[in-house]
């Protein structure tokens, strides 16, 4: 697929570009239908909108207030009607507006607060505030705003108002791209090299997000979705097209043809690609253990959004490698290679250095990592599910000064009534028992319909306070009870702190769930049941600091204030189970990228401590430059003007954050060389049943090695290539690095060349047992040649160098 695409890139572009104005014009076209579906079946606060839904038919459209304040008098005074009844009059008049209850008019004088500085109108829409022209809900802000003047303040809220307060779509996107972009100059030197991984995931994410436009007509897509799609989306297809380009660039470095570096990227990083999506999906799809409905348009979104991102990883982007050719590589890197040839690809550096440096000290590594780990989850036992509201919101925001205002001419609980929802019977006493209930302000009983009968309770205290959700369950458990009445208790309050209950019940068998699912994925990828098992234990770890990070900054308010939010609340109750859900999946790319060049040379040599070293020292800096790709783009998604997004954004910017920098590139490699082989240990039985899954194949061997011995007869069946492994030391035995390790067959033709690493480590290919000459040269350390014999298995041969000593091959 990769050769066609490469062959065919003017064909695969314009499907790409079609696609992409295609879905842009439907998507135009039909407009977005988002729902948020909070109620769950079973559940008290569903059955009391049924009733309500049955007795009361909803209104056409949904309602937002505007509130005004007189800071002297009283808000009947004739100067300040004569401000704000002409601006409601005239508000009415506009297109999309039902109707406006003004506190001027009929039963309005509920609308005043008792000190009478405080009043408010409430704006019934046509339509459901997501349905509601922008344009339409700014020029009711600019008509209410008109009316302030010394002394009086006006502020709007609701959900018409906060939509019309959001940045433009794509601010986020924008700079979390501006800030990847960035990193990847630094990380290719190229600008074309830079453009490669955007281009290919703003085409999987712009096209992800058109279809769920889509989608939102057909199914239940709530309005985060989007957002999150777009985050996981740019997240991923970034880091996808990262690791292709760089197995890319590599083999051209090596001097490999543009195409066949192409489709050799594509066979190696690009299956890796295939297999690391399969497992975001497939963490994605554990979200519907939860038997949420809410969460089923988050998983259609998010997950097509990922599906999307590696077909554009896999198909767009070798098509846009063949359009570059050379190019994908720097200036600088097209000269060199020209003048002195393919050059090897050897770790060395911060990196081989880290490596060599965790191998020594893996107690202490470990014990650092873990003591950082657990500093970060203390808050997560303090963690409180619940919904963020329109008090969260920067204090700026008119709709928060609303909020506040009501609160303060209202009560607290103003902004959060409770509806006790009744069906027959006499609620006369009902009513008398909840007005001495601790923790009610007011109680109002609307006259029946239909059989039904509604009682609004105002609680004391706000809607996300614990002490709100522990009188919904005193009116379920005690007072309604004891009335000897059947009501249910109702309320957007209510609904949101059933979804968090049942959230909350509900989530160790998700957690359950995605854990058993990657531990099955990794026992067959690496065929090792210690391996899985750690990397479960490391997503626990994870999520549980990634976790802290966000109770101390949300619900704790610990530098809330400066990233620009407002008051501190409860954590979004189905936050923790989308972050879970991508932190599985992001975790698992790290762990493959990792684990599998760690298995690969484990296979070749069997001594664990190589493996781990060297599988650190070759893909340390890849993940750690992944993983600042994603933690700028899901921190930018604070500027997305949405609580949830930032929450989610923050999350998992320190998630990604403490899975690299700390689990990936310590802990693990720590706990690995602590394992030793037990690394690798399974049972034979296990391994006679388990089916063979190679995340990625075997390179071809390099041009100048033979597949089979040096003096095997013509015709005879090829041995099986093995390895010959070492140090390079001084005399002192210190390591040399930099030194350069020859293999020669016994007619003199060089069969492999490489440098040792920053600890003195090499490995060489050898094609098959038999007789060979190994030769190892540093400046300053002179050079000593070697007979050697290779069996059936991999050889350890160390070698020593002294700067006296000259012992050239003959």
């Amino acid at each position: 697929m990769a050769r066609w695409c490469y062959r065919h890139r003017l064909v695969v572009l314009l499907l790409w570009l079609g696609a992409l104005f295609g879905l842009g014009a439907g998507g135009s076209a039909a407009g977005s239908d988002y729902a948020n579906v909070f109620s769950l079946p079973d559940t008290d606060s569903k059955r009391a909108y049924d009733l309500m839904e049955r007795a009361f038919p909803e209104r056409s459209g949904d309602t937002d207030t505007v509130v005004w304040k007189a800071d002297g008098g009283s808000v009947r005074d004739a100067s300040v009607r004569s401000r704000i009844e002409p601006a409601l009059q005239e508000i009415g008049r506009m297109d999309g507006v039902g109707a406006v209850a003004s506190p001027y008019e009929g039963q309005g004088a509920a609308q005043v607060s008792r000190d009478g500085r405080i009043a408010y109108a409430e704006i019934t829409f046509a339509e459901r505030a997501n349905a509601v022209d922008k344009e339409v809900t700014r020029d009711i802000i600019d008509t209410a705003k008109d009316a302030e003047r010394d002394g009086l303040r006006v502020e709007l809220g609701g959900q018409a108002i906060a939509n019309a307060q959001e940045p433009p779509m794509g601010t986020a996107e924008l700079v979390g791209i501006a800030a990847a972009a960035v990193v990847l100059f630094l990380a290719f030197g190229s600008l074309f090299a830079m453009l490669l991984p955007i281009v290919t995931a703003v085409a999987g994410v712009g096209s992800g997000m058109m279809s769920t436009t889509l989608l939102s007509h057909v199914t239940n897509v709530p309005e985060v979705a989007p957002l999150l799609g777009s985050l996981i989306g740019l997240g991923v297809g970034i880091d996808y097209a990262l690791f292709i380009v760089t197995r890319h660039r590599r083999s051209i470095l090596r001097g490999a043809d543009p195409e066949e570096a192409a489709v050799t990227a594509l066979d190696t990083s690009g299956r890796a690609v295939l297999f690391a999506g399969g497992t975001v999906c497939v963490a994605l799809a554990g979200m519907l253990v939860m038997n949420l409905r809410f969460l089923d348009g988050v998983v259609v979104a998010t997950s097509l959004t990922v599906v999307l991102s590696v077909l554009a990883a896999t198909t767009l982007l070798p098509a846009l490698l063949g359009t570059l050719g050379t190019r994908v590589l720097s200036r600088r890197q097209r000269r060199r290679l020209a003048a002195a040839g393919p050059e090897p690809a050897e770790a060395s550096g911060p990196a081989a250095r880290w490596s060599a440096y965790v191998q020594r000290r893996p107690r202490s590594t470990a014990a650092v990592a873990i003591v950082v780990m657990a500093v970060l989850a203390i808050p997560v036992l303090s963690l409180r599910l619940g919904a963020s509201d329109q008090g969260n919101q920067p204090g700026s925001t008119t709709t928060r000064q609303a909020y506040d205002l009501l609160a303060e001419g209202f009560g607290p609980g103003f902004n959060g009534p409770l509806q006790v929802v009744a069906e027959g019977g006499d609620t006369t006493a009902l009513v008398r028992s909840i007005e001495v209930t601790e923790g009610v302000a007011r109680v109002a009983a609307a006259p029946p319909a239909d059989g039904v009968s509604v009682i609004q309770v105002m609680p004391t205290t706000s809607p996300q306070s614990a002490e709100t959700d522990r009188l919904i369950d005193r009116l379920r458990d005690e007072v309604i009870p004891a009335s000897g009445t059947e009501a249910h208790v109702g309320g957007v309050t209510a609904v949101f702190k059933d979804f968090a209950s049942v959230t909350g019940e509900r989530l160790p068998y998700f957690i359950a769930t995605i854990i058993a699912l990657g531990f099955a994925l990794l026992l067959v990828a690496f065929r090792s049941l210690v391996v899985p098992l750690t990397a479960a234990v490391m997503n626990l770890v994870a999520a549980a600091a990634s976790f802290g990070v966000l109770v101390a900054i949300f619900q704790w308010g610990w530098g809330v204030e400066a990233l620009g939010f407002g008051k501190e609340g409860p954590i979004t109750a189905f936050l923790p189970v989308i972050m879970l859900s991508l932190l599985f999946g992001l975790s698992m790319d790290y762990q493959v990228f990792l684990v599998s060049r760690m298995h690969e040379e484990w296979v070749h040599t069997k001594d664990n401590a190589r493996a781990v070293r060297v599988g650190l020292a070759e893909t340390g800096r890849v993940i750690n430059c992944a993983a600042l790709i994603m933690i700028s783009v899901f921190s930018a998604f604070v500027l997305s003007g949405d609580t949830e997004g930032a929450m989610a954004g923050i999350g998992l910017a320190a998630a990604v954050a403490l899975d690299a920098f700390v689990l990936r590139t310590a802990l693990v490699p720590a706990a690995m060389h602590l394992l030793g082989r037990a690394n690798w240990w399974l049972p034979a039985g296990l391994e006679k049943r388990l089916p063979h899954l190679a995340v990625e194949p075997r390179e071809e061997p390099a041009a100048g090695a033979s597949s089979a011995a040096p003096d095997a007869p013509s015709g005879a069946a090829a041995p099986s290539p093995s390895v010959v492994h070492g140090f390079v030391r001084t005399v002192d035995g210190d390591p040399v690095e930099g030194a350069t390790v020859l293999l020669v067959a016994a007619d003199g033709r060089p069969l492999d060349r490489v440098t040792a690493l920053a600890d003195g480590s090499y490995i060489l290919a050898v094609p098959a047992p038999g007789a060979y000459a190994l030769a190892a040269d540093a400046p300053a350390h002179g050079s000593r040649t070697a007979r050697i014999v290779v069996g059936d298995g991999p050889l350890v041969h160390d070698v020593e160098l002294a700067g006296d000593e000259v012992d050239a091959v003959n």
